[in-house]
């Protein structure tokens, strides 16, 4: 079981990395909000991972990232709502 763990975050990682490069090429504002929130999505998966040893306080801090990607998003379209309406 350990080594799935381990391989799944290791994946996990890796599509990190693919969004980062995603979010830093991105040909347009859309590409770049969805890199971020699979940015967003792979921090949570990692750290529910790390939850897996027993640490309370790493499923609160996924949880505060599952807000943020969730706010961060809902900023998005409204910011380029406004922009339209110009």
């Amino acid at each position: 079981m350990n080594i799935f763990l381990l391989a799944s975050g290791g994946f996990v990682l890796l599509m990190v990395a693919v969004g980062l490069i995603r979010i830093l090429r991105g040909p347009g504002d859309a590409e770049r909000m969805m890199a971020a929130q699979l940015l967003g999505s792979g921090g949570i998966a990692a750290l529910l991972l790390g939850a897996t040893t027993g640490t309370s306080a790493v499923a609160d801090v996924a949880l505060i990232l599952a807000l943020l990607a969730a706010f961060a998003s809902i900023a998005f379209v409204k910011a380029s709502r406004h922009g339209r309406q110009r």
